[in-house]
């Protein structure tokens, strides 16, 4: 009776044993750590130099998002071509070997063709226009075609300024000025086709050669807004600045849509808003200097002329819109025009 007795105290404390010890340890197995916050490094590239607003803009949505983020997400900025001219960091950004780019948008349009009229001469009334229709359905619209087609997302459209010309020797007043000009103008059909318009022989060339090109007269000027003109000093190889006003440029900020995808809910929204705050400070920093600039290039020697707007204006709209409406969709100029 006894043995029996000490037999079983013997297994009850072993089955305690075990309770005691098999407890805790399914405790910790069941038990669920929080997953570490994946942490991204972002490249983001532009063909403006490091003193551009644009570039500027980057620097202080790395910053934002830092914090916002606890330092989850890094923006590492390469400016002034770092990575490669327009063409090559778009395809970058859309293989994903480069994560952010800001660039015109008319340079998206062999993705998208209709995104190309968003950079066609005359069409916008200023930046208030520009700005609504990109915020709105019809960039909405741009937006989803470039992430089906081409797996890139639009986070933001910036305010570039007010394009003009500019030229190395030659005065420009009147669209018969223009003939046989050399224009150095971006990589799309849109601005060739403009410049062809005026009678100019336009010249694609990157951004990140025009110094030089100018400087060395492989062309005779170039057209860009004051802002541009200023940061990258063409004002030292031109000789006129020519206030035709013929584009308004909208650039982009664009993502890889599959980095886009990996970042959680919060950081998608901690950058949007790193994003939209950046490009207020920028659009502002844009219209506040091209309110200054015609008055320092004229202290710094440039002769500025107000030429006959209507007549550049008349030569390409006789042209422009209609070569390029099978491109844009029937009805789209007339769209864009009819947003208030």
């Amino acid at each position: 009776m006894k043995n029996r007795f000490l037999m079983t105290a013997s297994i009850v404390g072993i089955v305690l044993l075990g309770v005691s010890v098999s407890v805790p340890a399914l405790f910790a197995a069941g038990a669920k750590e929080e997953p570490k916050a994946q942490k991204y490094t972002l490249k983001w590239g532009d063909v403006l130099s490091a003193t551009h607003p644009s570039v500027q803009m980057i620097d202080r949505v790395a910053s934002d998002v830092a914090a916002k983020t606890q330092g989850r997400i890094e923006i590492k900025s390469f400016p002034g071509g770092q990575l490669g001219g327009s063409r090559d960091m778009i395809e970058a950004v859309a293989t994903g070997t480069q994560e952010m780019v800001t660039e015109g948008t008319a340079n998206f349009g062999q993705w998208v063709p209709a995104i190309s009229v968003t950079e066609a001469p005359y069409i916008w009334r200023g930046m208030e226009h520009l700005v609504k229709a990109m915020n709105g359905p019809i960039g909405d619209e741009f937006n989803k075609q470039l992430v089906e087609k081409r797996g890139m997302r639009i986070l933001g459209t910036t305010y570039y300024g007010t394009r003009h010309l500019t030229t190395s020797n030659k005065r420009v007043e009147k669209v018969a000025d223009m003939a046989n000009f050399k224009l150095r103008v971006p990589e799309n059909d849109v601005f060739r086709a403009m410049a062809e318009s005026w009678g100019a022989k336009p010249t694609p060339m990157n951004f990140n050669e025009l110094y030089l090109a100018l400087q060395q007269n492989v062309v005779d000027g170039q057209e860009n807004p004051l802002p541009t003109i200023n940061n990258a000093k063409f004002y030292e190889v031109q000789k006129f600045l020519v206030l035709t006003g013929h584009i308004i440029t909208p650039r982009i900020v664009v993502i890889n849509d599959g980095v886009w995808k990996k970042l959680s809910a919060a950081d998608q929204k901690a950058l949007k808003e790193a994003v939209d705050a950046g490009i207020a400070w920028q659009n502002e920093q844009i219209r506040k200097q091209e309110n200054e600039l015609v008055e320092r290039f004229k202290a710094a020697g440039m002769t500025v002329i107000q030429p006959n707007v209507d007549e550049f204006r008349k030569a390409v709209l006789d042209v422009v819109p209609k070569k390029f409406e099978s491109r844009w969709g029937v009805g789209m100029w007339e769209k864009i025009q009819a947003i208030q």
